[in-house]
């Protein structure tokens, strides 16, 4: 059963990386970084994923924003909480709006969507976000890395190779669940905050 978990993730890992990031994926980056550390991934190739995952993911919703504005989705993400919020701060500082976007947990669709209905050139989209998944994919699998290094200073010899990828899987699942929560907390404040906005 271990070996077959242990393959899988070997054949199929990276790919999971690469639409975790697509997505609101930093526990994605991070659970890559881990396994890279127990030498499932080379560290480089999930850098790689996560870079690609994130950047394909802004990308995918700056185009849905700047092709597709009348689109009933679209016009559904902008009614989304958060969207008049990253809209004006697009407005006044759109290079760093561009480049902090995917930093900030719940605002990475709206935000991607909003920066496509902007006047942002596409050029310059293009590069800020190139830049900005770059530093997120090394930030985030380098935090999951050092962890994995952490783990095994903590756990010693139990983390024998037979050992590792369910100790991996369940730090994985706590790392999920702790960023979701945390997410879902500033996610709420966000709306809180929005209703209050409103007149």
């Amino acid at each position: 059963m271990n070996e077959t978990i242990h393959h899988l993730i070997e054949q199929y890992g990276l790919i999971a990386v690469f639409l975790g990031c697509g997505a609101e994926g930093e526990s994605a980056a991070i659970l890559g970084g881990f396994f890279a550390h127990q030498h499932v991934f080379v560290l480089w190739q999930t850098f790689l994923a996560a870079f690609v995952g994130a950047f394909a993911g802004d990308t995918f919703f700056f185009t849905l924003g700047r092709s597709f504005a009348e689109h009933r989705y679209v016009r559904r993400l902008r009614r989304r909480p958060g969207f008049s919020r990253a809209y004006r701060l697009l407005n006044t500082h759109p290079n760093i709006f561009v480049l902090t976007n995917r930093y900030i947990y719940g605002m990475r669709l709206v935000g991607g969507v909003a920066a496509g209905l902007s006047t942002v050139p596409v050029p310059r989209f293009v590069v800020l976000n190139a830049i900005s998944s770059a530093v997120w994919a090394a930030l985030f699998s380098g935090i999951g890395y050092v962890f994995g290094l952490g783990a095994e200073q903590m756990v010693g010899q139990a983390f024998a190779r037979h050992e590792r990828l369910l100790i991996a899987l369940g730090v994985g699942a706590v790392v999920a669940i702790v960023a979701w929560l945390v997410g879902h907390h500033f996610a709420s404040r966000e709306r809180a905050k929005e209703d209050r906005a409103r007149p």
